[in-house]
C-alpha cells in the first residue's frame, strides 16, 4: 500500500535557462496567456504574484477535464533556478494530502536548457491513481512556454 510517490520528467528546451526560469519567478501571471491548458489564474490572497506568501487560484485542463486548485511558492532558489510550488484545495485535496511541483531549469551551455519537473504527492487512499496526467500537462505547458519565449 504505497500512498506517496514522485514523478519526474526532463524536457529539452530551446530557451536559455535564465529566460525560462524568469517567466515563473517574475512573470508567472503570464502563464495563463501562453499555455493552452491553463484557463485562468488569479490572485486569491496577497498583492504580488511573485511573493512567497501569495496564494493563486488556477483553472486548468488535465485529461480533457477542467480542474481547479490553489498554489503558493514553497521554495525559490534563484542560484540553482529551482522553484517548488505547493498545490492544495480545489480538485487536489479530493485526491491528495500532499502535492508539490518542482521546476529545475539547467543550462546546457549551448544556449539551450533542460526543464526538469518533479511532482511529489501523497494520495488520500490507495484507490487514487498516481497523477500521471500531470506529466502530460507539464510537458505541454513547457512546450507552449518554450515556443512563446523563442518567438519573443
Amino acid at each position: 500500500m504505497v500512498l506517496a510517490g514522485k514523478l519526474i520528467t526532463e524536457l529539452g528546451i530551446k530557451t536559455p535557462a535564465d529566460k525560462f526560469y524568469k517567466l515563473f519567478t517574475l512573470e508567472f501571471s503570464e502563464v495563463q496567456n501562453i499555455c493552452e491548458r491553463v484557463h485562468k489564474g488569479k490572485l486569491h490572497e496577497g498583492e504580488d504574484w511573485h511573493d512567497t506568501d501569495t496564494v493563486k487560484h488556477w483553472t486548468y485542463v488535465i485529461g480533457g477535464e477542467v480542474h481547479t486548485c490553489y498554489e503558493s511558492f514553497e521554495e525559490v532558489d534563484e542560484q540553482n533556478k529551482k522553484l517548488t510550488l505547493k498545490l492544495f484545495g480545489g480538485d487536489i485535496e479530493k485526491h491528495y494530502k500532499l502535492f508539490k511541483v518542482t521546476l529545475e531549469v539547467v543550462d546546457k551551455g549551448d544556449g539551450t536548457a533542460v526543464a526538469k519537473w518533479t511532482v511529489e504527492y501523497e494520495k488520500i487512499n490507495e484507490d487514487i491513481h498516481p497523477p500521471n496526467g500531470w506529466m502530460d500537462y507539464l510537458s505541454q505547458c513547457t512546450r507552449d512556454i518554450d515556443g512563446h519565449l523563442i518567438k519573443n
